[in-house]
């Protein structure tokens, strides 16, 4: 007796959407106001969140300000450096 054999093989998507990081650096052209009001517009974030990033960056010369796929990190970098900050974009 022949007996057919049915296989199923399932493709598991395997696609890995590395996380992204934006640093943003210390200067010393900008005031503290500019970067919070910036930091605001460009990651959406409050207030105090954007004070600390601020200071952040005033102490230790950089702060990561956003996590995240690439296209908002571009987003972000392009509103942060309407007003000339000087940002990167890391890759874990």
């Amino acid at each position: 007796m022949n007996e057919n054999k049915t296989q199923t093989i399932y493709e598991e998507k395997t696609d890995i959407g590395l996380p992204f990081k934006v640093v943003l650096y210390n200067d010393e052209e900008h005031t503290f106001d500019e970067v919070i009001v910036q930091l605001i517009k460009a990651v959406k974030c409050s207030f105090v969140e954007a004070r600390s990033f601020a200071f952040e960056v005033h102490v230790k010369g950089k702060a990561i300000v956003y996590t995240g796929d690439l296209p908002a990190c571009l987003k972000i970098t392009s509103i942060l450096e309407e007003i000339e900050l000087h940002t990167q974009i890391l890759s874990e």
